[in-house]
């Protein structure tokens, strides 16, 4: 697929840290979360579509793209803080939030930090769904990990093994479609700070067994917020048997497999992918906070109850148990 020239990138300076963003269109706000890794050019292929009828907000991630790297806050709450900030300084109060990947994480994370602040809630083959993750990223979390990618960020190893990855990724094999991606955060791993990062994000989220980080024990409460969930069937780092895992914690959830798609099912099929977010936001009513309601929900639980995990385990898929009855 042939590269898109990128927007204007904009900065804001937030908490003295610089956060680059890009900002199109005009209309009710979306606000797009990429991956592990990524950066807000991921979104190109459908920004232009989106933007024809919102307002697209993109920004990079702390840690990742243009903005700055420091030694910081990169868990979920601290990305759902920035995004709430940044939103701020930007003067948008409200959002359809759509998260790619680690982003999806992000996205659900903002949903439940501040409902009065979500619309809705868009996950792209999603993490925090399940436990199964790519063993690359498993790696990641592993001791000595920065010290083994300065030398396979190295000019010469880098150059070579990305030209390859790009090479196999035109073959058109669907297992290896993703690799042009892969690449490109290989690529970015020649910047040291941007390694440490990435290898800060993934430890929060991710041990050596797995996600370590579920939606499970709070997916309840997308019952007073719509959720759609879009999935590639080919995806070779999150399995899309998490998409089924997302209709049984969420049941109300829209949920749209992709045949012919990987990881990145907004670039492999954007018209498509496009089009689903926007009849998803023109057929739903946006969530609108009540705290009553969300009191009541809290205090009924889930009628679905993920299976404790051990100290140390990742999370394991939800089973089905009755909704206590209230005041039981």
């Amino acid at each position: 697929m042939p590269r898109r020239s990128s927007p204007q990138v904009q900065h804001a300076v937030i908490h003295g840290h610089r956060r680059a963003y890009v900002r199109m269109g005009s209309g009710p706000a979306l606000l797009l979360l990429h991956g592990l890794g990524c950066d807000h050019t991921t979104w190109a292929p459908v920004m232009e579509s989106l933007a024809r009828t919102h307002t697209v907000i993109a920004p990079d991630l702390l840690g990742h793209g243009e903005s700055d790297k420091p030694r910081a806050d990169y868990s979920l709450g601290g990305y759902a803080n920035g995004m709430r900030d940044l939103l701020t300084v930007l003067g948008i109060d409200r959002v359809t939030v759509v998260g790619h990947s680690f982003g999806g994480g992000v996205a659900m994370q903002f949903a439940y930090q501040f409902p009065e602040r979500a619309e809705r809630l868009v996950l792209v083959a999603s993490g925090g769904l399940g436990p199964e993750v790519s063993p690359a990223i498993r790696a990641i979390t592993t001791p000595g990990f920065h010290q083994v990618m300065s030398v396979l960020a190295a000019p010469g190893v880098r150059h070579v093994t990305t030209a390859a990855m790009r090479v196999l990724a035109a073959t058109g094999i669907s297992q290896l479609r993703d690799l042009d991606e892969v690449a490109d955060i290989y690529d970015s791993f020649k910047d040291p700070r941007a390694r440490a990062a990435i290898a800060h994000v993934v430890r929060a989220v991710v041990d050596w067994r797995g996600q370590v980080v579920t939606m499970a024990d709070r997916a309840y409460l997308t019952e007073a917020m719509p959720m759609c969930v879009v999935w590639g069937s080919d995806d070779q780092v999150i399995p899309v048997s998490h998409a089924s895992n997302a209709s049984a914690l969420a049941p109300t959830a829209r949920v749209e497999v992709l045949p012919n798609a990987g990881h990145f099912p907004h670039k492999d099929h954007p018209e498509r992918f496009a089009r689903i977010v926007r009849d998803f936001i023109r057929s739903t009513e946006p969530s609108h906070y009540d705290r009553e309601r969300w009191r009541e929900l809290l205090d009924e639980g889930a009628a679905v109850q993920p299976v404790q995990a051990q100290a140390g385990s990742a999370p394991v898929r939800p089973v089905h148990s009755v909704r206590r009855a209230a005041g039981a």
